[in-house]
């Protein structure tokens, strides 16, 4: 028996009911009247909708619970046990929090404790020094030319090796992944663009980079599950659960990664000329490591690899997913969109993928404006990164009157925005290319603040352009060549909701040649 009573266990089971009941104790304290002590003034705070328990039951429709919440409540609470989640769909609400008040709103502890086993100190889970010093490395990367032409290089080549394979595939009636052969298509790109590696995982000959892949998804879904789980630092303390696979799944994703960079610093220090201009962020990071050695980490090092590879595969891949979808359940749009590629790219007679691709120069995708409509009304309904999670470092008001307390984290919700009538109108719901174009057929923006996808103000996307290059080339290349339908009209297709909107389980296609 004393063994027994000396044991952990108990206590460590006993360990949820624990959390549950401060859970409830804090819920209650926020639903009970304040004392007399309190000032007249009330703070006015978001109504509740929800609590934490409700949207983690939820998690297998989360978007399309949060939007269910934000069409009835604008901005509205979700209560958890130690602080309060503000969600808003209010444009005037997201301008003050990623422009006007920006200081007051950033990643914090809480999201970078979330995030960090998977990002480390990777620019999207920091803040601070660390933060503009990849900015800068993104911007210098995004912005100059010589980098933007040796970009198009490389999309244009994936783009052939995928024309070809799905090619190959329509000319024997074969059944594609589309969603998968687009996330090894990026990831290729992403490699050779930012990294100088070439992993050609589309050929499928590179089986280290599948199983990269599927450990990194799978990890990406478990970071954002844990904002919703209040049990998620007692699964990962036991090891149990999903926990122990996400330590399963990043040991995969690091020893791939840090195989990368041993690999690269071979190269980089075999070629002995450190002071040679380089192109991808991984060989200058390497040559500043080497001047500065106590300045850059070993680990530092992973952590822009992984971050780098979030914006540049799974964002890009996961929209040109949900574009294609969307052109099988909308045929007029898919055959409109082929046309215009057609006279953009002024190709009259029967052309190879190669001849075809080496057209997509710049002139010809700027006359793609239907495309780029279309692309753009893929993610006002399919955001890439579908929520956007901030930490409130001080007592604040936010524009439509409602109080936020220092320590909550304030959501601003790329997906339920792309579907509210009061900010696009009745039709809200429908995929229509149209209302991004004005009567000449030219594209005009909406304001960052109602269209969220690339973020705005200090944080907006630097790669958003980069992505819509890459972006462009592989959807004219596949609408100039192939018709698309799905390949189980009756299947509902579902969202996994990781760090980035995918689709659950794949895409499953039908290719046809034009």
């Amino acid at each position: 028996m004393d063994s027994i009573s000396s044991s952990p266990f108990p206590l460590l089971l006993a360990l949820p009911a624990l959390l549950l009941m401060a859970s409830l104790l804090y819920l209650l304290k926020q639903l009970l009247w304040r004392s007399p002590c309190t000032p007249k003034k009330k703070p006015n705070y978001a109504p509740i909708a929800a609590t934490i328990f409700h949207q983690f039951w939820n998690l297998h429709r989360l978007l399309e619970f949060q939007t269910d919440l934000s069409r009835k409540y604008t901005t509205f609470r979700s209560l958890t046990p130690f602080r309060d989640y503000i969600f808003t769909v209010d444009p005037a609400n997201v301008e003050y929090i990623l422009k006007t008040n920006f200081a007051n709103y950033a990643k914090g502890d809480v999201s970078y404790n979330i995030m960090s086993d998977l990002l480390g100190d990777g620019i999207f889970a920091v803040d601070g020094e660390k933060w503009s010093h990849q900015r800068k490395l993104a911007s210098l990367q995004f912005s100059t030319k010589v980098s933007r032409d040796y970009s198009s290089v490389v999309f244009r080549s994936t783009a052939i090796k995928l024309a070809s394979i799905i090619s190959n595939a329509a000319r024997s009636s074969q059944m594609i992944e589309i969603q998968g052969l687009l996330m090894k298509s990026t990831l290729d790109s992403i490699f050779k663009v930012g990294f100088g590696v070439e992993l050609d995982t589309l050929s499928g000959s590179n089986e280290e980079g599948k199983i990269f892949s599927k450990a990194f998804d799978d990890s990406s879904a478990q970071v954002m599950q844990r904002y919703f789980d209040v049990f998620w630092k007692v699964k990962r303390f036991l090891c149990i659960g999903s926990e122990a696979r996400m330590k399963t799944s990043i040991k995969l994703v690091d020893d791939f990664v840090y195989k990368l960079i041993d690999a690269k610093i071979e190269q980089e220090s075999t070629q002995g000329n450190v002071s040679m201009e380089k192109e991808d962020i991984l060989s200058r990071l390497i040559i500043e490591r080497a001047k500065n050695p106590g300045e850059l980490s070993y680990k530092y090092l992973r952590d822009i690899v992984l971050n780098f590879v979030i914006a540049g595969r799974d964002t890009t891949a996961g929209t040109l997913s949900w574009f294609i979808y969307v052109l099988c359940k909308h045929p007029h749009v898919q055959e409109k969109v082929s046309q215009e590629v057609n006279e953009a790219t002024k190709i009259k007679d029967e052309v190879t993928i190669d001849a075809f691709v080496e057209s997509l120069v710049e002139e010809s995708l700027n006359k793609m404006q239907y495309l780029h409509a279309s692309l753009t009304e893929t993610l006002r309904l399919y955001p890439a990164v579908p929520l956007e999670v901030k930490h409130c470092f001080s007592d604040d008001t936010l524009p439509d009157g409602f109080n936020v307390k220092k320590g909550d984290l304030v959501s601003f919700q790329p997906y339920p925005m792309g579907r509210m009538k009061f900010l696009w109108g009745e039709d809200a719901e429908d995929f229509k290319p149209e209302r991004w174009l004005n009567g000449d057929g030219v594209f005009v923006p909406e304001s960052p603040f109602k269209f969220t996808a690339f973020q705005a103000g200090p944080r907006i996307c630097l790669g958003k352009d980069f992505a819509y290059t890459q972006m462009k080339i592989f959807a004219a290349t596949l609408v100039y060549f192939f018709k698309f339908k799905m390949w189980d009209e009756m299947k509902t297709v579902k969202q996994r909701t990781t760090l980035t909107l995918q689709i659950d389980g794949g895409l499953y296609l039908c290719a046809m040649e034009r």
